[in-house]
Parts: C-alpha cells; structure tokens; sequence
C-alpha cells in the first residue's frame, strides 16, 4: 500500500487522469475545465506551439498558436510618470489558427458540448509527442461515425505542425464535409484575458495585456485546391510572420473541394459522398515563419520551401523522426520513480513540458508559459537561468547554451538599461521579450536587480558542467564582466569604522518586500557574481592570452578591475541576526509585524490579489522562497544549524503564492531533516498544473515549475550538489520510495544516479565517467562498471513542519519586536 501524507493525498485527489506512465489521457470530455485542458495537451517546441483546443475550434477557453518571441509592443501610461521607467510594454501574439478542422455530417456540426458521444478518448503521448483524439459520434440522425484526429509539433522540422483528421461512417452513407482553415482571430476575445488598466474585479497582473485596436495587418492572402497562405505585419513592432497549410485527402468515394481566401480567412471545404465502411483521411501539414524585419514576401517563400520539403520526404517521416528525437530526449533526461505511477506519469510530463518550452527555442529565450498560453505576456524572466537551466545544463548542455547566448544577444539592451538607471556595466530586464525592460512596475520588477547574478550563476553552473571554455572566451565572459560592474557600482563602503560592502535599495525574489537594503539572497549572489568574473578573467589572462588581449580591447577592461570586485565580495555585507541565530531576508527585515496567516481566509489568496501593495510590504510575511533559495545556490556558505535555523524560521512566513517557491523550499526541506514536508512541496509542485493547484493553469504551463520538479528530484531527493566545480551526492529519499533514477551529464560523461532506501548506484551510460563525491567520500564512476555506495539513513529526520512558536524569538519578553541594529557575519 502506498503511504500518502494528508497534503500529498489532497493533492493527488485532485487528478482527474488515470495513472499511465507515458500518456496523459482524458477519458471523457467536459467544457467545465476547457481551459486547464488546453493547456495540459498544448503541443510544441519551443519555437512553434499549439493549445489543445479541439479540432473544432468552437469550444474553447482561449484559443492559442504562439511563436516565441513574436509580440507587438504598446505604450506603458503610467498614473504618474519618472525618469526610467519602462516606457514600451511587449506582449506575445496569438498568431493564425491551423487547428481548425470542422466537420459536417448531414451538414449537421460536431459540437462536442452537445454531441451525443458514445465513446471519447484523447491522449498526449509522452514518447511521441503526439496528441491524439478518438470519438464514437451518434448523429442527430442516429448514424455512427468515427473521428480519429493527430496534433504535433515537430522537434526536428523547427517551422512545422503536422495533423491528420480522419472520418469514417459505420453504418450509413451520408454527405460529409471538412473545412480545415486558418484563421486569424482579431476581435481579441479569445487571445488576450484583461486590459493591464483594468484594476477593479478580476484583475490579475499575472495575465497578458490587452490590445487596442488591429494587431495584425494584412499583407499576403493566396491559396490553391492544395496550399494556403497568409501573411501579416504586426502594427507597432514591424514584426512580420507568414503562415501556410498544405493539404491531402484520401478516400476512395467521390470528393471535390471549394477554397476561400480572406485577409484573415484561408479555408478548404472538402465535400464528401461518404459511404458506410470508407474511412475519409486528411492531412495538414502546416508552416510558421517569422521576423523582426524581413519582408513577408521572403517568409511566405520560406513556408513554401518548409512545405515542399516535407511532401517530398512523406508525412510518416516526419513522425518517425518526432520518435527518434523523444527516444534520444528519453534516454538521457528520463527521471524513473519506483512503484509511484501518479508520480512517474507526472514527472515525466513535466518533463515533457520543458522540451516543449526550450528545445528548439533557439535565438529566443524560454516564456514563462513556454508556448502553452498567453500568461505573463509571453515574457522571460529570471526563472529561466535559476529554475530551467540547471535541467538543460545536465540533461541537455546544447539547450542551455542557446538560452545563455540569448542573454548574450541582449546584453547591448542591458548595458543600455543599466545606463538608464545610471550604473556602469549591464543590467538585464526583469521580464522581458526584446532586450528592453517590459516591467511597469519598477518596486516587485525592475528593482530585482539580482537576475545579473542569476544569469551568471546559470553561465558558471553551465561551463563547470560542460567545460565549454570556448562559449566562456568568447561570449560568457562578457555577461560576467559588466554583471560585475554594475555590482560594483551599484554597491557602496560605508564610513564610519564599517568596512562592509553594501547594497541598497534592490528588490529580491520574495515580491511581497520591496526596495530593501542589504538582501540576502542579491548580496550573497552579487559576492559569487563578483568572484566568478575575476577568476574567469584572471584565468583567462593566464591560459588563454590572445583571447585576453581581445577582452581587453572588447570591453576596455582597467587593469584593477578584477581587484575591486575580489575586495567588494571579500566584503559583501550578509545581514545575520546574533539574538535570534537567523539571516534576516533583509537589514530592517526583523523589524516589520508578523502577518497572521493561519488567520487569513483561503479566499483572501494570493495576497497580491486582495491587499495593497503597501499593505503587504509592511509584514513579513513572503510570497516565494527568498533566504531559502539563496541556502540552495550557495549553501556551501552556510553551516548546516544556519540552513536549519532560516528553514525553520522562514518556512511559515512563505504563502506559496508563487509556484517558484515549493521546490525550493523542498529541497532545504530534504536537506536539514523535514523529510515528509519536502515530499508535501514536491507533490504540490509537481502538480501545479496536471491538479491546477493554483486555479490558473488555464494562461499556460508554469514552466519554472516544472524545471523546478527536476531540481526537487535531483538536488532535493538525489542530493546533489555542483558547488565550486565538484560534483556531489548525498540523497534523501522520501520515505517508501522503493528507488528514484535519473540522469546527469558531467563533463562528457551521461552519469545514470539511483538512489535507494540503503544505497546510491552510480553508472557511467556515455563517456569516460567521472570523480564524485558522495557524503564526504570520493567516488570514481568508470565506464565499465558500477559504483555502489552504502548508505547509513537520510540524514536527520524532524517530524511535521517548523511550527510559528519558532518565531517567538524575534520578540522580547514583552511582546514588542526586536530592533537593534543588525550586526553582520
């Protein structure tokens, strides 16, 4: 019998899908949720994606074709305007729909709501990439017919969907009719949820903005008995993008198709005489192309060469290669959780997700929704480097140096920005789809200065695991030199006897404090971003001086810079309360009100969406994981009674009103003894969406969560560290897990992990293996053999959850708050 705590069963006991470890399936159709289901079976590939919506486009939450980085800009009108704020806002756009497919029989509409639907399966294959859909039909007329449908996005052709739609009468003749369409949606109903302005009922920052006025002009509309294609110019951006459907019917009965092509309108209408027993097959093969300026006449001729390609290779091809490159995908990111199939099918398409949001994302970054939905605006932001990266950079190094190299491609953008803000170096935007900060609200967005250290960290993390020294040469360490200017401008000594390096005036990830002095979690980034800068540059003016001499020229680099950025971390004021034993989040943190939580109502969260700004940041009170996340990413500079002591005192003032929050907070849970607590965040993160915890999986997939999954298996339950370039183990298996498995790219080698109740398997799958280190002991992993490694327990194990009486300690005896000055380590 599996053993569930009581808020991991909560969490299960909202699934509606039965446990198959490599499909997700919905067994019957309900209008209830069209939402949440259109974004669990959206298809993509990082560069392409598709909503689930249903073949027929009538029933639907919000339709959605999205192409990353395409997005119309928009003035941001401030209430009342300053110097720097954000001026242009950037908000993905639903590009043409070709998933429409609509069918008539007795010229009477599939209308899945009202249909009479004997038999209804739908299914996203994991291992395939598909979505598939079968439905056993009873007319109004009483006939039966079978409709068998498939969706997919190619992770090979980077510009192509494929679909097929086949119709087949069981029992009598009758006429049918097809019409497969593109079609572009302008009254903005379905694409875009809330205006930004609009501030009453049901605003909700975490949604896109709204559009006034036509988004997409028409510039191209030309179709054939075959072919389609439209194309179009985005009003404000100049963005162009050209789209175009190649059709095939097969049927052995008599057929004949009519063809309309509109400015926002390309449809064939296939007419059938359709006899009992002959199935009707459709296939649409479908192309998308983009650009920030190339003229659409170029785009349209690019679909035309998408297209000939494929009908010349065959449409089969093209799922055998979708096979072979998720078989490829599989083998080295696949995570296998023993006896667990809620959870295995459950990882696995989380893992799915974070294919489909980065895999062929090349040139772009990774949305926060991925390709899944119009939520955040399409934006990228620091979740990318902290909570995607580390999956790609061990899993799959090539995706993460594509999404470092967009960073890369921004930093022109970021230079300008820091500028803007009057600092020297780059500062990269908070949220972003251009280069150009796109955040209207500068206190819980552009003052998140931390995400310079995020990306640098990301960059490290990537050339320890690889050892891609040429990408650092050449292009990384540009990101690391002027990240470290701008802490080192930014931050200042204070008189007065203290030597301490301070910084302020900044915004960490925790969003419900704002514009503090002396973060934790951006200093203590701020010191490793400091420090990995001069050794990168020092190392490089050792070993590879040509490549210096160019930095040199490149970036006008000083001669003392390096040493001002040693002497600034050397001295990285990190706040540390001596009274109570604890790393205030901030330096005036310790000195704000409790907020009562277990007082306020479940109705009244998320706080954002209910509480003024001011009223929050006067509380401590957080909404994601802040101090902890800095225990996480670099706990080797803290003592194990530090994490424990901060876990402790954090955990119960966090809301979990950010799903970037569980994971992390499952991991340090796993680390310092909380062993059910961490396996109660992993579950609720794992599903976020597949249970819609957060009542908003309808704007998308949360893709940093679903990254974050990845980290809680690996860093939370595997243990592992990459702390100063040294790989190690020390795991912390839930309790009645029989064995977790996954895989970790290091240095040329593809190391399978198996952690077990008594012992740690280390296998070498590809290379030469490796030197690892597990609970303090090194490890040799060879390429012929097997490393086991005993294992005495988990580590501490502390029963429930740190309670509030933790916090009694930052009172005095009567009752009022401590707030002496915070000395610090």
């Amino acid at each position: 019998m599996i053993r569930r705590t009581a808020d991991e069963q909560r969490s299960m006991d909202r699934l509606r899908f039965p446990a198959e470890p490599w499909r997700l399936v919905e067994a019957e159709f309900s209008a209830e949720d069209l939402g949440v289901t259109e974004s669990l079976f959206a298809v993509g590939n990082g560069y392409l994606g598709m909503r689930g919506n249903v073949e027929e486009g009538r029933e639907s939450h919000s339709h959605g074709t999205f192409v990353n980085g395409f997005h119309e800009t928009w003035p941001i009108r401030h209430a009342e305007e300053a110097y720097g704020f954000a001026k242009v806002g950037q908000t993905i756009v639903n590009a043409p729909d070709t998933k429409v497919i609509r069918l008539y029989v007795d010229d009477e509409p599939l209308l899945l709501p009202v249909a009479d639907l004997v038999d209804y399966e739908r299914a996203l294959d994991l291992r395939d990439g598909v979505l598939r859909r079968e439905i056993l039909w009873r007319t109004p007329s009483g006939k039966r017919v079978k409709v068998a449908s498939e969706r997919m996005v190619s992770f090979v052709e980077r510009h192509l969907g494929v679909m097929t739609f086949e119709v087949t009468l069981l029992d009598a003749d009758g006429p049918v009719a097809i019409s497969s369409q593109i079609l572009n949606r302008q009254d903005g109903q379905d694409e875009y949820h809330v205006p930004a302005a609009s501030l009453g009922e049901g605003f909700d920052p975490r949604k896109a903005e709204a559009f006034a006025g036509r988004v997409l002009q028409p510039q191209t509309r030309w179709g054939d008995d075959e072919r389609l294609v439209l194309s179009y110019r985005c009003t404000n951006s100049g963005m162009t993008l050209a789209v175009a459907a190649d059709h095939r019917l097969e049927t052995v009965d008599e057929w004949d198709v009519r063809t309309q092509v509109d400015d926002d309108l390309a449809k064939h209408v296939f007419r059938v005489d359709a006899k009992a027993g002959h199935t009707i097959r459709l296939t649409k093969v479908v192309t998308y192309h983009t650009s920030r300026g190339v003229p659409t006449r170029e785009l349209v001729d690019r679909c035309r060469r998408t297209l000939d390609r494929v009908r010349a290779g065959g449409i089969e091809e093209q799922f055998a290669h979708q096979r072979t490159w998720l078989d490829d995908f599989w083998a080295r990111s696949d995570v296998e959780i023993a006896g667990r199939p809620e959870i295995q099918q459950a990882v696995r398409w989380n893992l799915f997700q974070l294919a489909q949001a980065t895999a062929r994302a090349e040139g772009s970054g990774v949305p926060a929704k991925g390709l899944t939905g119009s939520g955040y605006g399409g934006h990228y932001f620091w979740d990318t480097e902290i909570y995607v990266l580390p999956f790609l950079t061990y899993t799959s190094p090539r995706y993460a140096r594509n999404a470092l190299r967009f960073r890369y491609q921004m930093l022109d953008a970021a230079r300008r920005r820091a500028k803007e803000l009057s600092q020297k170096g780059a500062l990269f935007p908070w949220r972003t789809i251009n280069g150009e900060e796109a955040s209207a609200y500068y206190a819980a967005g552009t003052a998140q200065y931390h995400i310079d250290a995020d990306i640098s960290f990301a960059l490290v993390q990537y050339v320890r695991a690889t050892g891609d020294t040429d990408f650092l040469r050449r292009e990384g360490v540009d990101i690391l030199v002027e990240t470290a200017r701008m802490w080192e401008d930014l931050g200042f000594w204070r008189a007065n006897g203290d030597d301490n390096f301070h910084i302020h005036g900044v915004t960490g990830p925790d969003e419900y404090t704002t514009v503090v002095n002396d973060n934790l979690f951006t200093n203590v980034m701020a010191r490793f971003n400091l420090r990995a800068a001069a050794f990168v540059v020092d190392r490089i003016r050792e070993d590879y001086p040509e490549d210096y001499t160019r930095l040199v020229d490149r970036l006008s680099l000083g001669v003392h810079e390096t040493t001002e950025w040693t002497r600034a971390a050397d001295h990285m004021s990190i706040p540390y309360a001596d009274g109570i034993g604890i790393h205030p989040q901030d330096s005036h943190f310790l000195e704000r009100e409790i907020w009562d939580l277990a007082a306020t109502p479940v109705t009244k969260r998320p706080l954002l969406l209910h509480y003024h700004p001011l009223v929050i940041y006067r509380y401590q009170v957080l909404k994601q994981a802040d101090v902890v996340l800095a225990l996480f990413l670099q706990g080797q500079h803290f003592s194990a009674e530090q994490k424990l002591a901060d876990f402790e005192y954090y955990d119960p003032l966090t809301t979990g009103d950010s799903t970037l929050s569980g994971v992390v907070q499952s991991i340090v849970a796993a680390e310092v003894g909380y062993h059910e607590l961490a396996l109660e965040y992993f579950v609720s993160s794992l599903l976020v969406d597949l249970a819609n915890l957060h009542d908003n999986a309808a704007d998308g997939v949360h893709v940093a969560s679903a990254g974050g999954t990845w980290s809680a298996l690996a860093f939370g339950f595997g243990g592992m560290r990459d702390h100063d370039g040294v790989l190690s183990f020390d795991p912390r298996l839930p309790q009645g897990w029989e064995a977790l498995t996954f895989r970790v790219q290091w240095n040329g080698s593809r190391l399978r992990v198996t952690v077990r109740p008594d012992e740690l398997e280390l296998v070498a799958e590809t290379g030469e293996g490796a030197k690892v280190v597990v609970r303090g002991e090194q490890v040799t992993v060879a390429a012929d053999e097997p490393a086991v490694v005993a294992l005495d327990g988990q580590g501490p194990v502390r029963p429930g959850r740190p309670s509030l009486r933790a916090l009694s300690g930052n009172r005095r005896d009567d009752g009022t708050l401590i707030t002496a000055t915070v000395p610090h380590s």
